[in-house]
């Protein structure tokens, strides 16, 4: 944005003072050789008359002494010629030849007429040395011309100098906008860059970041007062969610303990044939404990990072689909595992059978009575993959890249009970542990959930 708006300001400046600028050089270069060409025009007319005496009289004596005093002091060379054309006073018959350019202006002269002045030119360098003749009149004939040849180094470099001054101020003139354009923009930028910083502050967690209602223009004024307000609206939001997650999580372990001491209460009056079911009860007694400690920990805001341990993919599987096989035979649907080779993921255990108890409710949910939900756990290159295959409705492809957004479900199952966050849930869960979520429509219907976790490395 800053570099905008010094594109917006610095840009018309520029423009100005190019334009201001080529108008003042043009008018000093023009005022220079004016001054120039009047200088030599006056003086010229004083040798016209100071030339048709001597000329009259036949004596150049005088006029020799003022040509040679103006020579001698101003560097010009100044020529008198007959009406022949030559040069006239003794003294000057060994003046250097005239110039074609000259000559023309020689002769226009002597036949009465005077040359125009030359015209002015825009650049120092087109400046050129340029003879003025002046035709000296007796009772209305030509009886000479005066040849004035002055040299242009002084008015040139007047023209130069005056030019450095104008880029010296030009240059002065864009420093000091850039100093001002650079002012206004930290003045203009700076609740930007405060609304940046707090949203920053905010992002890492600190919710009580706000920002000065003092700060740049009054214009952004009611920016700012509509973010303080919207992070207040945040900080609420969020520490409501807290102390609903905190209150949740804190309410359900007491149920959960007590129910975990009944089922040992109940086991001690079992007979061993019990066994496994006992202990399969507990060990989902001691994940749904495990669920309620880390969701304490995200409350209370300690963001523990996710464990990356060595993880067997297949038991991790097959304890789910024992888990979930008496809730899809109530619903008449059959689960299948199917283990190609031994795999191994580096990542969260809870977390990857939190997203796979998703895809399975998801499957079991949309399941067809009579119908088999497959469970496939296999290697793919660099990667492990947790694969739920169901026989359902399924999505069509334009579906499935919504299949994971939250509170978003098919029209074809919305008779079907479901809130739409299994996938959005197991999507989020994986993000955490670098993993994801891949979704495929088999060509003989229903729907395939992927889960893509990072492989263990090799020993």
């Amino acid at each position: 944005m800053r570099k905008r708006l010094f594109i917006v300001f610095l840009v018309p400046l520029a423009a100005v003072l190019l334009l201001l600028g080529g108008a003042y050089g043009w008018a000093a270069s023009r005022s220079v050789q004016q001054g120039f060409y009047t200088q030599q025009v006056g003086d010229i007319g004083t040798f016209v008359t100071s030339a048709r005496q001597a000329l009259l009289s036949g004596s150049s004596e005088v006029l020799d002494g003022e040509l040679q005093r103006y020579h001698d002091l101003y560097g010009t060379r100044v020529i008198v010629v007959d009406r022949s054309g030559r040069p006239w006073s003794p003294q000057q018959g060994e003046s250097p030849v005239l110039d074609d350019a000259t000559v023309n202006k020689v002769q226009l002269a002597l036949s009465g007429r005077r040359s125009d002045l030359p015209e002015p030119v825009l650049l120092p360098w087109q400046f050129a040395e340029q003879s003025l003749v002046e035709p000296i009149f007796d009772q209305g004939d030509v009886i000479g011309a005066v040849v004035m040849s002055a040299s242009v180094e002084a008015p040139r470099a007047e023209i130069v100098r005056q030019w450095i001054l104008l880029g010296i101020v030009s240059v002065v003139a864009i420093g000091i906008g850039l100093l001002v354009v650079l002012g206004l923009a930290r003045w203009v930028l700076k609740p930007v860059h405060r609304v940046d910083e707090a949203m920053e502050a905010i992002e890492r967690g600190d919710m009580e970041a706000r920002i000065a209602d003092d700060t740049g223009p009054p214009e952004l004024h009611r920016m700012i007062l509509l973010f303080n307000r919207m992070a207040e609206e945040i900080e609420r939001v969020v520490s409501r969610q807290q102390e609903f997650a905190l209150n949740a999580s804190h309410e359900l372990r007491n149920p959960l303990s007590a129910l975990l001491l009944r089922v040992e209460s109940l086991a001690t009056g079992l007979d061993r044939s019990w066994d496994d079911e006992v202990e399969a009860t507990r060990e989902e007694g001691r994940r749904m404990s495990r669920i309620l400690e880390t969701l304490l920990s995200f409350a209370r805001g300690s963001d523990p990072a996710p464990l990356r341990d060595p993880v067997d993919l297949a038991d991790l599987a097959e304890r789910r689909v024992v888990a979930w096989q008496d809730a899809a035979a109530a619903k008449g649907v059959a689960l299948a595992l199917h283990v190609h080779a031994p795999v191994r993921s580096t990542t969260d255990e809870t977390i990857a059978e939190s997203a796979l108890d998703a895809v399975i409710d998801n499957a079991v949910k949309f399941s067809p009575a009579g119908t088999v939900v497959d469970i496939t756990v296999a290697r793919a290159e660099a990667a492990c993959e947790l694969s739920v295959r169901d026989h359902g409705p399924g999505l069509a492809e334009d579906e499935l890249a919504h299949a994971t957004d939250r509170h978003w479900r098919s029209h074809r199952t919305r008779a079907i009970p479901g809130t739409g966050l299994g996938l959005a849930i197991a999507t989020d869960l994986l993000a955490t542990v670098d993993a994801g979520v891949r979704l495929e429509a088999p060509e003989d219907g229903g729907l395939r959930v992927v889960l893509v976790l990072p492989a263990a490395e090799a020993r």
